[in-house]
């Protein structure tokens, strides 16, 4: 169990010294992502940005998602999911578009008008604070591997079993400390303190790595 994101990020660190001083870039899934990705960087003196991707939630539960769209409009979605719950083609179109506006308004709050990093040919270090289904991290490395990412690396600090194994096989590397299996997932079981980030936390965080 980690004290909290910070503490994460250390381990997660940690692990990585090979990433030390590289051309890799880190890019933090906000809003969790972040506090976990600045140790990062910081701790192996890479720059910082952000993948905002943000998962499409379900018409009656804004906690549970059925896909996932990322910052230049790759979008994946849980067909199964979507096929068992019966959803119609309007309730799905609506949360697309919600997802849509929401992902523009954080890149907006974010990143403002600065241009996305150049990633042709440049490894790219996707961190969260934790995978559970993985769809928000498969769409948010689908849209890296669109920009032409030398190598993709996944660091995460808790990941569930399925999550972990299917995108290893997607990406250049994993790494994830604290991998759990069974029937019940919670990414918070992972953390002796955990709270929700807030856009101001995510907002002075970013000001010291976006300039």
């Amino acid at each position: 169990m980690f004290r909290d994101r910070v503490d994460a990020g250390k381990v997660l660190a940690g692990m990585m010294g090979s990433h030390q001083d590289s051309d890799a870039i880190v890019l933090a899934i906000p809003a969790g992502g972040v506090p976990v990705a600045a140790v990062i960087a910081r701790e192996l003196n890479l720059p910082l940005d952000v993948a905002v991707t943000s998962k499409v939630t379900l018409p009656w539960n804004s906690e549970a998602g059925y896909g996932a769209v990322a910052f230049d409009g790759t979008m994946i979605l849980n067909e199964g999911l979507i096929s068992h719950l019966r959803l119609t083609e309007q309730e799905i179109r609506q949360g697309i578009n919600r997802t849509l506006q929401k992902v523009q308004q954080r890149l907006d709050a974010l990143r403002g008008k600065r241009p996305f990093p150049e990633l042709s040919g440049r490894p790219a270090i996707l961190v969260d604070d934790g995978l559970a289904s993985g769809f928000t991290m498969r769409t948010a490395v689908e849209a890296l591997r669109k920009a032409q990412a030398d190598r993709i690396v996944i660091a995460v600090p808790t990941g569930h079993q399925e999550a972990v194994q299917r995108l290893a096989q997607e990406v250049d590397a994993v790494y994830c400390p604290n991998i759990r299996s069974g029937w019940t997932f919670a990414v918070a079981d992972a953390y002796q303190y955990w709270s929700d980030v807030g856009e101001k936390e995510v907002e002075e965080i970013l000001s010291e790595f976006l300039v």
